[in-house]
């Protein structure tokens, strides 16, 4: 990437266009554009997330061992960004996504099975890993629906599946270094999701606990966490 920013402004988008890698000026709310946007928004809540980690290794010196493995992500989502940009350009490789499935069994070894779903929070670092997990979903949303009209490398879709997964298990492995418990959802309290009962199909608001036995399943559970 030989170019290098010598002017900030241009007046060139005023009109609600931009210009990509490959010389196209496409809208703003292209979906080539609304992919690299949603990116860019991950990057920064991701460069967010590892200044809270870097000040809270002070008290839990223990998180440091987060920041190894996620550093490295916001340069992938740059680079990841760059394809997006200049169709023709390719950075992103099979290892990286490698390394986050490496990293990703070797917390999950340590973590063990999750037995019941979890809500986002407990602390504000905890919280802050799920709300990249969540923008890596959205992200991930918007390639496909890129690469629905203009085909995308399997990679970059494979990058964001696993960095999302990363992210969660980050975030439960962030619990276990403060120890803090994860909320479990649906325990003692009424939840807002709509839920679908396996056996009959029938659905409706949850007004029950989630107990242990109890066939009830998100209907947003394959599209959020799949």
């Amino acid at each position: 990437m030989g170019n290098r920013l010598s002017k900030i402004y241009t007046r060139t988008g005023d009109r609600g266009e931009t210009g990509l890698g490959d010389g196209r000026r496409v809208a703003k709310d292209h979906p080539r554009v609304e992919a690299m946007g949603e990116v860019d928004t991950l990057n920064s809540h991701l460069g967010l997330l590892l200044a809270e980690l870097a000040e809270a290794q002070i008290q839990w010196p223990a998180l440091d061992e987060l920041i190894p493995v996620l550093a490295p992500c916001q340069h992938r989502l740059f680079d990841l960004g760059g394809e997006l940009a200049m169709p023709e350009y390719q950075a992103l490789d099979e290892a990286e996504v490698a390394r986050l499935e490496a990293a990703i069994d070797r917390w999950n070894a340590e973590l063990g099975p999750l037995k019941e779903f979890i809500l986002p929070g407990g602390s504000r670092l905890i919280a802050q890993a799920h709300l990249c997990r969540s923008l890596t979903r959205t992200a991930e949303r918007r390639c496909q629906q890129l690469s629905s009209s203009e085909p995308l490398r399997p990679v970059l879709l494979a990058y964001l599946n696993r960095l999302s997964d990363l992210l969660f298990v980050a975030a439960r492995l962030i619990a276990r270094r403060q120890l803090r418990r994860g909320t479990l959802a649906g325990r003692h309290a009424r939840c807002d999701a709509r839920l679908i009962h396996r056996s009959t199909g029938a659905c409706g608001p949850a007004r029950a606990c989630m107990r242990p036995g109890k066939r009830w399943s998100w209907r947003w559970f394959a599209s959020t966490w799949g």
